[in-house]
């Protein structure tokens, strides 16, 4: 199938060169639009959302990894490996772990399906080509791939239709990090589009033996009839790191902030999407829309054991190497008039993944293969009613999975029919109230099903040991309200999320390295989310995301709060703009929140101050980033090991990023 499918795209490609030699000039204006994603939500969708347009982005790209851009939003925490902004970096929405947020590109799944993770690491630079980033907290609407059980990151491609333009930027900050980019924009001209972005990114990372090098290429190109639009993107990236994800004990940072409690492991991987989008205007009131993906990763990671269980390093080493494919389709057919609005949809993927197990001097100790496949139908359905909106999703998914190795294993198989309904009110000229309920069903990833091993165990009679197999559920509501002026835009919500069987992060690691869960019998989440913008006057403005969350878990007659999830979370920056020039002041406290299960081992609150301050100059455009200004100690991430040790990650004391860019 995936030979189809590239012979597919290098056809589509020598359609486009033919073409261009016989096509008339046409006014882009006069032509379809892009393919829309219909998953994103909209002012009078009743659910959380919340937009990050591409000319926010553009000022606060820096090369960073996008959890640092995304934690400045509500609910959101984010940490790195390395302690700097470049590498890996995770984030949680709402005390849950990124594994239980669905991310996609244009409606591709960039997830992988067996762990459930995504990894931008292997797409450096990806938010320099993303025109739109939509956050949806709680379940939202139906999206495809993994569950939405926490909230959806949706990213956008680059708009084609945007005017010609070329770019070419380099950075410099502190921890040699480096980051030189190049971006050419055609613009639509004789109905056909071209873009390509191309970045290499490297830093020495803040911890000792943390580096990152890495380098991302994105091309997307598309064809503009009257009644047809053709897009292709096609987004790679490789990256080479020092590995530093082990957590490191307080009375080592004391001596020594940079330390690096990992030695002699490094990775390598390279991951490539290809995504080839179709919208067809079916009539005046109709379309059609369709696309089929493919998505290749190959690389591996070095695992010193001796390190891991705080012994002193050896000659032994071992390695983890993974392959992979994902094949997908998804197609929706949208009737779109006045005051109502109805889409129905289908996607589904195949899936498999290889894991190679190996040590130094052992040579290969073990091979086996992952599959798991998924397909999904949804329908929604929006309707206005005088100034009442109404909303109704419902979404069936069902997925398998299935391994092949030294141990039989039965597939297992799950399904999930995940409603939604709400309603919203414009009570006022520009405020809105919305309420909605919603559930969704997630099954367990790979390695909650395996405990932790990368091969199967089995017990004495050959059976394979399988540790969590069931799926966990959420109810969420959500209760908001958006008001917007000529001076305030306002969107505060409440949400209560019920779980059942929820798999936490127990706060512990397995043998390969990848951290362990637990099911809890009971739990539940709720808070108060805020993002308001104040312009104070023409110069000044104030941008606030905050949070207030009450969280409890509770196990038989025991209840406590989930781990890394801090009550508090204020965002509050002040901008202040005057003609080409933009200064930014921001502030961020976190809360204190807690490392175990049995809430005696906690990460303390921190306020991190930063600052930027952007110039533009003709065709220039230059940029300086100081962060943590008051050279604070903070940790945001830990955990407490096997021997009662409380381990942490330090992020970066002071530090700068300078950048200038030049366009025409």
């Amino acid at each position: 199938m995936t030979k189809y499918f590239l012979l597919f795209v290098v056809v589509f490609l020598k359609s486009i060169l033919i073409n261009a030699q016989e096509a008339t000039s046409v006014d882009s204006t006069k032509i379809l639009n892009e393919v829309i994603v219909v998953y994103q939500a909209n002012k009078l969708t009743p659910f959380t959302f919340q937009d990050i347009p591409a000319k926010e982005l553009k000022a606060k790209s820096t090369g960073q990894e996008p959890s640092f851009l995304l934690s400045e939003t509500p609910s959101i925490t984010n940490y790195s490996d390395a302690g700097n902004s470049q590498g890996y970096s995770y984030f949680r929405m709402r005390g849950i772990d990124q594994t239980r947020v669905n991310i996609t590109l244009d409606g591709v799944p960039l997830n992988e399906p067996e762990d459930q993770g995504a990894y931008f690491s292997n797409y450096p630079d990806i938010v320099n080509s993303v025109s739109k980033i939509q956050i949806q907290r709680g379940v939202g609407t139906s999206k495809n791939g993994v569950a939405s059980y926490a909230g959806s990151i949706q990213l956008f491609s680059p708009k084609l239709q945007d005017s010609a333009k070329t770019t070419v930027g380099i950075d410099y900050g502190s921890f040699n990090s480096v980051r030189a980019f190049g971006i050419y924009n055609s613009g639509i001209k004789n109905k056909k589009a071209f873009y390509i972005r191309a970045s290499q990114i490297y830093s020495d990372g803040y911890k000792y033996n943390s580096s990152n090098n890495s380098q991302s290429v994105f091309l997307s190109t598309g064809l503009f009839n009257d009644t047809s639009t053709w897009k292709l993107n096609i987004l790679a990236g490789q990256q080479k790191n020092e590995l530093a994800w082990l957590g490191v004990a307080d009375s080592l940072i004391q001596r020594d902030r940079r330390t690096n409690a990992n030695e002699n492991e490094k990775d390598r991987f390279v991951q490539a999407l290809a995504q080839l989008q179709h919208k067809w205007k079916v009539s005046t009131h109709s379309s059609l829309q369709s696309s089929v993906y493919y998505t290749y990763l190959t690389g591996d990671y070095d695992f010193n054991l001796n390190t891991f269980l705080g012994l002193p390093s050896t000659e032994e080493l071992f390695n983890y190497d993974f392959q992979s494919n994902l094949l997908g389709f998804f197609s929706n057919y949208r009737v779109s008039k006045k005051k109502f609005n109805w889409t129905t949809g289908i996607h589904g993927n195949v899936y498999e993944r290889e894991h190679r197990g190996s040590e130094r001097s052992l040579g290969d100790l073990y091979k086996n293969m992952g599959h798991k496949n998924e397909i999904s139908i949804f329908s929604k359905l929006d309707f206005m009613v005088n100034d009442f909106s109404f909303f109704a999703d419902i979404q069936y998914r069902y997925t398998s999975f299935d391994y092949t190795g030294s141990v039989n294993f039965d597939p297992r198989t799950w399904h999930f029919v995940n409603p939604k309904i709400g309603v919203s009110f414009k009570f006022q000229q520009g405020s809105l109230l919305y309420y909605s309920l919603g559930s969704t069903g997630r099954e367990p990833t790979r390695n909650d099903i395996f405990g932790g091993n990368d091969d199967l165990l089995a017990d004495d009679m050959n059976t394979a040991v399988v540790f969590i197999e069931d799926p966990e559920y959420v109810v969420d509501h959500e209760l908001g309200w958006r008001f917007s002026s000529k001076n305030l835009t306002l969107d505060m919500n409440l949400y209560y999320m019920d779980f059942s069987n929820e798999i936490v992060l127990q706060g512990n690691f397995g043998p390969n390295g990848l951290a362990l869960t637990n099911n809890v019998e009971e739990s539940y989440r709720t808070g108060v989310e805020v993002n308001a913008v104040y312009s104070i006057n023409h110069n000044f403005s104030l941008i606030n995301n905050s949070s207030f969350n009450y969280i409890r878990i509770k196990e038989q007659s025991e209840v406590f709060s989930p781990i890394l999830t801090p009550p508090v979370l204020i965002n509050q920056e002040l901008v202040y703009t005057h003609n080409n020039l933009v200064v930014g002041l921001s502030a961020r406290y976190q809360d204190d929140s807690y490392m175990d299960f049995a809430n005696t081992a906690a990460i303390d609150a921190y306020v991190l101050l930063n600052s930027r301050i952007q110039y533009a100059l003709e065709r220039y455009q230059f940029s300086v980033f100081v962060n943590n200004i008051t050279n604070t100690t903070y940790f945001n991430n830990g955990y407490v090991d096997f021997d009662g040790t409380n381990k942490f990650f330090v992020q970066a004391p002071t530090n700068f990023h300078v950048a200038i860019q030049y366009s025409f």
